[in-house]
């Protein structure tokens, strides 16, 4: 056995593995949703505003025992996702073009919808529907924003979620260090979904919702989930965009991937090569990820 493993953003070495077959070989009647809570209360293991990471330690579990460390106990239930959206109902859209300049939509609004259902089932229906790579549901912190006019019709949706493990063009840019990585990751989110309506034509309107969500994602973040975001990146196929919204909102272009998954850590994965753009929040963005 190697002498340490990351795994779900932690540093886990012989004895941290010892413990867990320890924990489970000493409670052999727990279900895994117990062994999961167990752990992250020996590890004081929390989110930054205090709510234990039960379901980080879980996929944490899952991945050891697939790597034949450890052993689970079989699964009471099939498991799901809670984030998942589930069967998207059909809907019937209002596709009449909109087309003209910013200030003839007049009162552009965008907010976040976490405590907002109808929006967020209109949200889900739409990248189902008509983002190239559909919308799965989410799992980890996330935010997600709708655009709409003044008659409150929706013309865009944005997701914010997960950073990549790793970005050599984004972690050389950032200068930190593989441990600085682990520990600051969920301080860089990922814009994984960006889509204006099909019959939504209004020049300048996709830079001006990257230039509004920017202005707030960090506030809105620190609300939530009780800490900041000091960066933004995206992957922006190079086969099917050329990324011009985000050069016009001032985002960076660092280079392209290696075409690997963005949580492929074990180079098995391959996938179309990707412009990577970035977009820092706070001029101090290297001082703070890699302090």
């Amino acid at each position: 056995m190697q002498e340490t493993y990351v795994i779900q953003g932690r540093t886990l070495n012989r004895e941290d593995i010892a413990g867990i077959r320890a924990l489970i070989a000493g409670n052999p009647k727990w279900s895994r949703w117990r062994l999961s809570r167990a752990l992250c209360g020996e590890w004081d293991w929390r989110t930054a505003t205090g709510r234990i990471k039960d379901m980080a330690a879980r996929t944490l579990l899952v991945k050891l025992d697939d790597l034949g460390l450890i052993e689970l106990p079989a699964r009471r239930q099939k498991p799901g996702n809670r984030m998942a959206v589930g069967r998207i109902q059909p809907r019937l859209w209002d596709k009449t073009e909109i087309c003209g300049s910013l200030q003839s939509l007049g009162g552009l609004s965008i907010r976040e919808i976490r405590r907002e259902a109808a929006a967020r089932s209109e949200f889900s229906a739409a990248l189902s529907e008509f983002h190239y790579l559909e919308y799965r549901g989410t799992v980890g912190e996330n935010l997600q924003y709708i655009v709409t006019d003044a008659r409150n019709q929706l013309l865009a949706c944005l997701l914010f979620g997960s950073a990549a493990w790793k970005c050599r063009a984004r972690d050389q840019f950032i200068g930190w260090a593989p441990k600085q990585r682990e520990q600051r990751l969920n301080q860089i989110t990922n814009n994984t979904r960006f889509l204006i309506l099909p019959w939504v034509r209004v020049p300048h309107l996709a830079s001006w919702i990257l230039g509004q969500a920017m202005r707030r994602l960090s506030g809105d973040w620190q609300e939530k989930y009780g800490h900041p975001i000091h960066l933004v990146e995206t992957f922006v196929e190079q086969d099917r965009f050329k990324g011009t919204c985000y050069r016009a909102a001032n985002w960076i272009r660092l280079g392209q991937t290696a075409g690997r998954s963005r949580q492929d850590r074990y180079n098995q994965l391959r996938v179309p090569v990707k412009d990577v753009y970035v977009y820092p929040l706070d001029r101090r963005f290297r001082r703070e990820l890699s302090s």
